[in-house]
């Protein structure tokens, strides 16, 4: 924290995912006083803080984190391209946007790091997968992990090739966990319950079976097993979500797979 203290850290875009990180920076003793945001349209919680949101940027800040929409990259990178090309670590958490978009605009010798973090991160629960480019060095990967693990462990990948199918796993998993639930009231509610009761039910049921596994030390596997008591209500409906040719598993990568390809399609 001693670098960003003293050079400082600039956020771009300070939307849920910016603010979550900027909350769990401060939390873990940043001072506003070292960060720059810029925000086009800042929130008055933002405003309230303290950090820096008119003015200069810092000459030489350690991190520029880039955490603004797709279609406003090209514009906010062109914005702080005089950082690039030294010191100054560019840790993107924008999805799509490729290591080479970043040197085409910032130049070939700047230090870049993609993340992908998740919207969990909201409440310090998110996960995030970063891998960085010739120019980021061990330094640089920790500087990002501290960073990152404001709001959630953080992983390394082994090429920026995997990134789509984190994007399509972590990144937009919890999407598919909020449409399960939907899913599941509305099951409950085709076979009779009140659609509010049906809700309940099975916004509890999600919430705690991920708590469950989140403090279990038994796998997934194990832990279903757990619950199926063999020619039971579990099993009769497990026969119909783990059928090989029509259950959740095909159903899970065929989505998979739709939003990995549409991730390399944003990357072009």
């Amino acid at each position: 924290m001693d670098q960003l203290r003293d050079r400082g850290l600039v956020l771009l875009g300070c939307g849920k995912m910016g603010s979550a990180m900027l909350q769990g920076w401060l939390n873990g003793g940043l001072p506003a006083s070292s960060v720059w945001v810029r925000e086009p349209h800042p929130s008055d919680w933002l405003i309230t803080l303290g950090v820096h949101l008119q003015g200069d940027l810092p000459q030489d800040p350690a991190v520029v984190v880039v955490a603004v929409k797709p279609q406003m990259m090209e514009q906010a990178l062109q914005s702080v391209a005089g950082l690039g090309g030294g010191k100054t670590l560019f840790l993107s958490i924008a999805a799509g946007t490729t290591i080479a978009t970043y040197e085409r605009i910032l130049g070939a010798g700047t230090p870049v790091i993609r993340a992908m973090p998740n919207t969990p991160a909201a409440i310090g629960r998110g996960i995030t997968a970063i891998i960085g480019n010739d120019h980021a060095t061990g330094a640089h990967m920790e500087l990002a992990e501290t960073l990152l693990s404001a709001v959630g462990p953080v992983v390394r990948l082994h090429a920026e090739s995997q990134m789509d199918a984190v994007t399509a796993v972590s990144g937009s998993g919890p999407a598919y966990v909020f449409h399960l639930v939907e899913a599941l009231a509305e099951a409950g509610r085709a076979k009779g319950l009140p659609a509010d009761l049906a809700m309940q039910l099975a916004r509890a049921t999600v919430s705690g079976a991920g708590a469950l596994l989140d403090a279990s030390s038994e796998s997934a596997e194990q832990l279903r097993r757990n619950v199926t008591s063999p020619g039971g209500t579990t099993e009769a409906a497990l026969k119909v979500l783990m059928d090989p040719d029509t259950g959740l598993t095909q159903l899970m990568k065929r989505a998979v797979h739709a939003a990995a390809e549409r991730g390399r399609e944003l990357g072009k």
